[in-house]
Parts: structure tokens; C-alpha cells; sequence
């Protein structure tokens, strides 16, 4: 029996999108999982990702320090992923990912743990995007209390349960027009099992303490040429509007109240008007998916695997079949 099983890791935000990769990783190395989530009834889904009692799902919620330092107790690693991509009452940016990493850190620095700190690639101090702003600030706070934490910075991060080609494509299924915003705007879409591979080699000791990574696919992609992917492997021909940014963010002062995937706020709005690459000087010092040995898989080799319930007959029938 591998000796990790001996080792408790916590995952705080472990039952979201990227949490379910994390979570699988972690498990095929033979580590004990505590996954610190608000709602642990709802999380029954991370138990086949391990062996019988590998993983155990507790309540924790990064605005209450008593039940983060709780779910930590005993851990020798930390893993924090818990981000929103909308603000919804009491969860707001500041409160989840500025004060609540910056509650993490002080109790991994109390209690020993290691801490590996997931961001976002667009943080920025002097963004005009609240979460990218926020983003930086828990990146700051994360190091002024735990200076030897590994931080890691994706990009757009995709996957069999993103919330982002999905959304796309099922976008393309009901209309003949997608609006395109930011279609000039550069991204390095990740695959998240490469981001989880990352993850997991921090949580193994391969990255160097204190060090920020910076983690995209093998492709710089225009924000047109991502939605041209996913049309193409969804098989659907709805035409792409270029909307500019002034008109999008006044439609997003009405489309933040609307459900589901015709959500959008003014935020994300300002959130595409900046590129989100990995930088020269990371890919200089080795500090990619690339310097830590990993290959990472490109969006069009990996979105068939999912995007094909989109296409109007599923997996059975391809066009100029």
C-alpha cells in the first residue's frame, strides 16, 4: 500500500468543475481526501473518483474561519480552489476570493500545512475587472501570510463540465446567432485534467515553494477562433455577431438577472477586454504545465469527447457521413 494513503489532503471548493479533476488526481496517487465544500450533501457525486473512505466530504465555507481551520485539522496539504464567476448575496468577490484565500493561508500557516493556491491567469491589481482584482488581492494575501505557497495561474480553463464550451454549444443549439464579444481578445484554453495533473504534483512537493505558475494549452486562440472550434466539433452553423463592448456591456445590465446560460454581467464583459496568455518571462523560467513536464492536450483534441451531445444526432452520425 502506497504510503500517501497516510497523508490527508484538504480541498476547499473540491465539488466544483475543476475540484472533480483535482479530486481524481489526487485519489490515483493514493492520497486521503478531506473535501471542504458549503453544501457536503451535494457532493455524493466525488465518492466513485476513489477507493471505499478515500474521500470525505465536510462542511467548510471560506467566510467562516472556524469551519475552515476545522476542515484543515490534520492536513498536511492544503488545496484551495474555491472561486465564483458571479457575485450572488453575501458571496461576493472580495468576501470569496480576496478575504477567503487570505483565511486559508493564515490557517495553513497556523496549523503547517503546505498551500497550493489556484488564481486565474487574468489577475490583475489594476484591472477593470472586479474579479480579476480580486483574484490579485487574494494572490497578494496568500503570500504575505504563507510565503512559501505554490500558486498556480490557468487560463480558461475546459473540460467535460466546464461551464464555458458547453455553454457554447448549447447556445448553438438553440440559435442561428451567437454574439461574439471580444473576438480579437487572445486566450490559451487548458484542459483541466492538465491543470489537476499540475495541482497534484504541487500536493507531491515537485513545485518550488513560493513560486506563481502560469498554465495554458498548447494554443493561443482568439476569443473568434475558440467559438469556431466549438461550432465545428458541435456541428452547428449559428452565425457569429461581433457585438462591441459598449453595447455588450449595456445588454449585460439586463442579461446578469437572466437564468442559466444566457447569464451574462457586466464584469465578464470587462473580463474578455483583456488578453489570457502565459507570459514570455514564465515560459523563460520554466514555470508552464511544459516546465513541470506536462504535455498539455489542445481544446480541439479533447472537446469531441463531450461536445458531441450538442450535434443534432448525437455520437451516431457525423456530417458527410
Amino acid at each position: 500500500m502506497s504510503a500517501r494513503i497516510d497523508t490527508l489532503v484538504t480541498v476547499f471548493g473540491g465539488s466544483g468543475f475543476l475540484g472533480r479533476h483535482v479530486i481524481r488526481a489526487l485519489c490515483k496517487r493514493d492520497y486521503r481526501i478531506r473535501v471542504g465544500v458549503r453544501r457536503p450533501d451535494l457532493a455524493g457525486h466525488l465518492q466513485p473518483l476513489g477507493k471505499v473512505g478515500q474521500i470525505s466530504p465536510v462542511q467548510a465555507n471560506v467566510r467562516y474561519p472556524e469551519s475552515i481551520a476545522a476542515a484543515a485539522r490534520g492536513a498536511s496539504v492544503i488545496v484551495n480552489l474555491v472561486g465564483i464567476l458571479t457575485e450572488s448575496g453575501a458571496q461576493s468577490f472580495d468576501a470569496v476570493q480576496a478575504e477567503g484565500a487570505a483565511t486559508l493561508a493564515k490557517v495553513a500557516r497556523d496549523t503547517g500545512a503546505r498551500l497550493v493556491h489556484v488564481s486565474a491567469l487574468g489577475a490583475n491589481a489594476e484591472s477593470t475587472s472586479r474579479y480579476a482584482r480580486s483574484k490579485a488581492a487574494g494572490e497578494a494575501a496568500v503570500l504575505e501570510a504563507m510565503p512559501s505557497a505554490t500558486i498556480f495561474r490557468p487560463s480558461v480553463v475546459f473540460g467535460p463540465e466546464d461551464n464555458f464550451t458547453n455553454r457554447f454549444a448549447g447556445l448553438a443549439r438553440m440559435s442561428p446567432v451567437l454574439p461574439l464579444i471580444g473576438g480579437e481578445t487572445r486566450m490559451q484554453p487548458v484542459y483541466a485534467g492538465d491543470v489537476a495533473a499540475a495541482i497534484a504534483d504541487a500536493v507531491d512537493g515537485k513545485t518550488t515553494p513560493g513560486t506563481t505558475y502560469e498554465l495554458g494549452g498548447p494554443e493561443v486562440m482568439t476569443m473568434r477562433e475558440i467559438l469556431e472550434v466549438i461550432l465545428r466539433v458541435s456541428e452547428r452553423d449559428s452565425a457569429l455577431v461581433p457585438l462591441p463592448f459598449g453595447l455588450a456591456k449595456l445588454k449585460a445590465a439586463f442579461l446578469q438577472f437572466a437564468p442559466g446560460d444566457f447569464k451574462l454581467t457586466p464584469d465578464q464583459v470587462e473580463l474578455l477586454r483583456a488578453d489570457n496568455v502565459v507570459s514570455d518571462a514564465a515560459k523563460s523560467a520554466g514555470l508552464t504545465l511544459e516546465g513541470l513536464g506536462i504535455t498539455p492536450d489542445s481544446l480541439e483534441a479533447v472537446t469531441p469527447s463531450y461536445l458531441w451531445r450538442f450535434r443534432k444526432t448525437g455520437q451516431f452520425a457525423h456530417k458527410g457521413a
